[in-house]
This record gives structure tokens, sequence and C-alpha cells, in this order.
């Protein structure tokens, strides 16, 4: 195991549609607004965190979840393809401290002809933030969409129950993301497994273009100029057959290709950890950056969704 030490950074709603090409201020301001008069938690984080159990690291700024790395100091240890099965193992990043308890979990697979090292900046940088995160090999790097959801669930089967870390997570708090044919691959297994509490994915790609069956959380992030997953044929209509009433959000990054997921992006983390935390975490906190919807700005092409359902 090696371990590196982060330092802390600093009824049915209606579904929005944000206009192309316009800019954030005004989201910015009606965020901030919101914090201020209507997100009276937000200052009082002890007795918020009374409310939910799940709630981990302090009360969010848009620095602290732009930030390269989160409040957690993270550890990782590497799982050997020898030691598993189902999947091609990979790479677990963890927060270091048990003092706050258990995390929520998320795993994360590749695209076609790409290893886990290609989605690696997601582990620390997510892991910092308060989950557990597992980027994995899979077994061919020319495995397809499904083949590629059955390892997903795989992976948190052997994180949740026979990982070294497995004590230090919830179960019950689990999530997947993916990216070009590991993005369809994340729904795939959100159709199969209902009980995941989120999934997000990156620049996806399927043959299958219909997703109703899907119950999950679902954050789509396409790229304006995919040339090879093609929002128009892919991201787009993912996100529009997945039912009306999930909560879901469709986010097309701008001036962005195919493999934008493969490297450190800050919109994509900042929005993956506001969906991550909002639904794995049930941290109303993070709300004050799905809603209102975001808008359209130098790296947002087009935002749609609906503002989360409140339990």
């Amino acid at each position: 195991m090696q371990q590196h030490l982060q330092s802390p950074a600093a009824p049915l709603p209606t579904e929005h549609r944000a206009p192309r090409r316009r800019t954030g201020r005004l989201a910015g301001a009606a965020a901030a607004l919101a914090a201020v008069i209507g997100l009276g938690t937000l200052t009082s984080p002890g007795a918020h965190a009374a409310d939910n159990p799940y709630e981990r690291g302090p009360a969010p700024t848009v620095s602290s979840i732009e930030a390269l790395r989160g409040p957690y100091a993270v550890s990782e240890t590497s799982v050997s393809s020898l030691l598993v099965s189902g999947f091609g193992g990979g790479t677990v990043y963890y927060p270091t401290s048990t003092s706050d308890g258990t995390f929520g979990a998320v795993v994360v697979s590749p695209g076609y002809t790409a290893d886990q090292s290609s989605m690696s900046w997601l582990g620390p940088r997510l892991a910092s933030q308060g989950f557990v995160v597992f980027t994995i090999d899979t077994l061919s790097r020319y495995d397809q969409p499904d083949s590629r959801g059955r390892q997903l669930l795989a992976a948190l089967d052997y994180l949740t129950q026979r990982s070294s870390v497995r004590t230090r997570i919830d179960s019950t708090r689990l999530g997947v993301m993916g990216h070009s044919m590991g993005g369809g691959g994340s729904l795939e297994a959100a159709k199969s497994r209902p009980s995941l509490q989120a999934a997000i994915p990156l620049t996806p790609w399927n043959t299958d273009k219909t997703w109703p069956e899907v119950r999950t959380p679902t954050l789509i992030i396409g790229a304006d100029g995919d040339t090879i997953a093609p929002v128009s044929s892919h991201s787009e209509p993912f996100y529009t057959s997945l039912p009306s009433t999930l909560d879901r959000a469709y986010l097309e990054l701008n001036s962005a290709s195919h493999f934008t997921p493969n490297s450190n992006n800050t919109t994509i983390a900042k929005y993956s950890i506001s969906w991550l935390k909002r639904f794995i975490d049930n941290d109303t906190r993070y709300e004050q950056f799905l809603c209102p919807i975001p808008r359209p700005s130098t790296t947002i092409e087009e935002y749609r969704g609906n503002c989360p359902h409140t339990s």
C-alpha cells in the first residue's frame, strides 16, 4: 500500500433546459443567494450532520468542489487481477482517516482499448472529497458495454465484500462511473442493479439508445466535439430516454472531445462530486451546485435536467 497525504482545499420536478451560449453569472448569483437565504443549514454543519448520518466533510463551496483535492488525506492500494474474478483488478483510493465512519463507494470503468490509467485522475480527486473510489481494468481492452457493466458490478461486490477496505465502506451507498464504452457500461450496471445510488456516464457509447428501465439518479456528460460517440446519437438520446420522473441531468462540455474525461477536468470533477454527494451521501448541501441548473459558459455548452427530488 502506498499512502499519499493530500492537503485540504480550501411532487415531480419540472425539467429545465438551459439555452445555449449564455453567461453563467446569473446561475452563480442565484446559487449564492440560495446559499444565503434558502440553505440556512449550510452555516450549521453540526445540526445538519445530525439529520443526515451520511454527510461527510465540511460545508462545500465553489472553491472546494473545484479544487484538485478535497479535505481528506488519501491512501491507495493496488488490486491484482490474479486475486479477483469478474473484472481485471485496479486501484482503490480511499480516505485515510476512519474517524468519520464509513464512506460511499464508486467504481470507474475505462473505455474501449484503454486501461485504468486513463481514469486514474478521478481516484484521488473524488476520494479526497469523502468516497472510496475503485478505478478498474477490464478483462479485455475490447470488452463491450454490457460486459463492462457486469464488471463494474463485480468490482463493487469485491470492494464491499472482500477488499482490504471493505470495513470503510457503506455497502448501501454505491455508484458507478465510466468513460466511452465504460460509460455505456455504467448505464448497463444501473439498469441491472437499481439499488445503485448514482451513475455518471462520461462521453458514453452504447448501441442501446434507450434506458427507460434505469431507476438510479444519472448524470450524463457529453462533449460538443465528440466524433466517436457524438452526442446526437449517444449522450442526448440516452438522457432523453431516461424516465422523466428520475433525478437526471445532461451536461454537454464546451470545446471538448471524446477523450476529455481522460485527463483532469474541473467541470467534470465539480459536477461529478456534486452529483455523488447529493445522491450517494444524501447531502443536500450540494444542491446549490445543481439547482438552479447551471448555465452555459466557457466550459458548458448545454445543461438539461431537473432539480433533485427532496425526500
